[in-house]
């Protein structure tokens, strides 16, 4: 791992903006010593609304080739050396189905505070993973996993696109500043976060800290659970948007509360020990009886949440992971993922319905089904999905496909995680994920790190810590008090060696979610498997809460 500062950038901590602008200007790949690569736009970009930090902006494209369905693939990046530059470097891994250069800001959300790391003076890069996901107009909404049908560039997807543009990325940082990188991070959330599972396991000496936000390690499983969720939700009324009704959901998340909100000590609208719910809470509570038709459910939403949570439709082993009682169920964000959207051109389908059901038909199964990119095809596509016959596909490989793709996109060894090279390299790692996140389980990501730290003799804390956030749904948003910043901890931990105890979450006036009732308040998140428990005091603020 990258450890030592050079002279040049010791100097006063910073590139001055004339420096940098000298740099910018007519930057060449030649002039760094770079082959293979092309600088599509390089500009000294001042700070502004939509640019946190000046900077010297590099896109640039690498890894052109000719992929074997004929298509023309690359991976393109953005890289942004900051005007004052505090030594240290950031790779933003992205979520979704990848396909565009998000801003390079390493934001990721709830995760990262308020202050971005570029705004904190680091210099960051950003890609697409390999394929551009607007190359393939003509298929409509399934065009952006069309990539699935090129073994590459799943495989650039699933892991190399980070191992590739990696080292590039650094080498252009330290030559535009003329000083070698400090420390070196990497932040995603969703597929992101699986992106930074897959670092420590494959590049485990090539980042200092790694922050990873609802890690869907198991991505090609949890596609596997959009149709369970599909064809349980359709049962119901033979639509997803009137499966249930946001007065439906507020009564499911109007029972885990009666059944679970004091059993953290405090009864404030939050469920902070999420284990004593699931004993506490039982969904048959929530159906009518007779004579009653307001505040309860049918018996088929029951029949249909009871599926969703148990993650199988025949109560056997769960296709991906069962998913916790929470909150989170009345948030915004659950709708969007499970039920409809407002988007127009999706048929105001759920994301499950569309980015979901293109990409388990296309990337995440061996071989590939080509499906057209109309909502209501790809919706159909998850309600005929025979899990008894095809959920082993996931694990299928081919002449055209060597590596199924599970190989390809779960990290390796994280069935049974141990991280022995990232840990005995000195990484630090911290993992969140909001109890109600729609998409991805917590129980995924919980089961994870327990046996993380069995396979670390109970000490796995001492590099790796794991971060449930009550009631917050996907990255961000939900019921919940979901405003801190695990980048400072992270590094704090790595440069300082302060080790992240309850880290205070706060209030973001930008959750749509958030009951007004808790629109001051703040509360600690505590590392698993501690809990956190009112103990006395301002009923508002964390101090009054203790981990246990």
């Amino acid at each position: 791992m990258l450890k030592t500062i050079g002279t040049a950038a010791l100097l006063s901590g910073t590139a001055t903006l004339a420096a940098a602008q000298m740099q910018c200007d007519g930057l060449t790949p030649e002039a760094l010593g770079l082959s293979g690569v092309t600088f599509t736009d390089v500009a000294a970009v001042p700070a502004g609304d939509d640019n946190p930090a000046a900077q010297c902006r590099i896109r640039a494209t690498t890894a052109e080739r000719t992929g074997t369905d004929g298509r023309a693939y690359a991976l393109r990046f953005e890289l942004a050396l900051p005007e004052v530059w505090n030594g240290d470097y950031v790779h933003q891994f992205n979520g979704g189905n990848d396909g565009e250069v998000k801003p390079a800001t390493g934001g990721m959300g709830a995760g990262t505070g308020e202050q971005t790391p570029l705004a904190r003076g680091f210099a960051v890069v950003s890609s697409d993973a390999g394929h551009d996901g607007k190359a393939v107009a003509d298929a409509g909404l399934a065009g952006g996993a069309r990539f699935g049908f090129d073994f590459e560039a799943r495989q650039m997807y699933g892991y190399k696109a980070v191992a590739v543009l990696d080292p590039l990325a650094r080498q252009i940082v330290e030559a535009f500043y003329g000083a070698g990188i400090g420390h070196s991070y990497g932040v995603g959330c969703s597929n992101g976060g699986r992106h930074a599972l897959v670092a420590a396991s494959r590049m485990p000496e090539a980042f200092d800290g790694l922050l990873a936000g609802a890690p869907g390690y198991n991505l090609p499983k949890a596609a596997l659970q959009h149709a369970v969720d599909v064809q349980a939700l359709t049962a119901i009324t033979g639509d997803l948007a009137t499966a249930f009704s946001p007065d439906d959901l507020q009564t499911v998340a109007n029972g885990v509360l009666a059944a679970c909100d004091a059993l953290d000590g405090l009864q404030d609208g939050l469920v902070m020990d999420t284990a004593a719910c699931q004993a506490s809470f039982d969904s048959a509570a929530l159906q009518c009886t007779d004579g009653q038709n307001s505040a309860c459910l049918s018996p088929e939403q029951v029949t249909a949440l009871d599926i969703i949570h148990a993650g199988t439709p025949d109560g056997g082993t769960p296709v991906y992971s069962d998913f916790p009682w929470d909150t989170g169920i009345a948030g915004g964000g659950w709708r969007f993922w499970k039920l409809e959207s407002p988007i127009p051109p999706w048929g105001k389908k759920p994301i499950i319905a569309v980015m979901g059901a293109s990409s388990l038909a296309q990337v995440f199964t061996t071989p590939p089904t080509e499906v057209a990119g109309d909502p209501d095809t790809l919706e159909q596509f998850l309600k005929d999905f025979d899990l008894s016959t095809r959920a082993a596909e996931i694990y299928a490989t081919s002449e055209a496909y060597p590596e199924s793709a599970m190989e390809v996109m779960t990290p390796p060894g994280s069935d049974n995680p141990e991280l022995a090279a990232f840990r005995d390299a000195g990484g630090k790692m911290i993992v969140f994920h909001g109890v109600s996140d729609p998409v991805f389980s917590v129980n995924d990501t919980a089961n994870w790190y327990s046996k993380l730290d069995s396979n670390n003799a109970g000490k796995a804390a001492a590099f790796a810590r794991f971060y449930p956030v009550p009631g917050m749904t996907h990255c961000s948003g939900g019921p919940a008090v979901e405003g801190f910043d695990m980048f400072a901890e992270l590094v704090a931990w790595v440069e300082n060696g302060t080790e992240p105890q309850a880290v205070t979450a706060t209030a973001r006036a930008s959750n749509r979610d958030l009951p007004e009732a808790m629109a001051d308040i703040s509360r600690p998140l505590c590392p698993a498997p501690t809990v956190a428990r009112y103990t006395g005091g301002d009923e508002g603020m964390a101090e009054s809460f203790t981990c246990e």
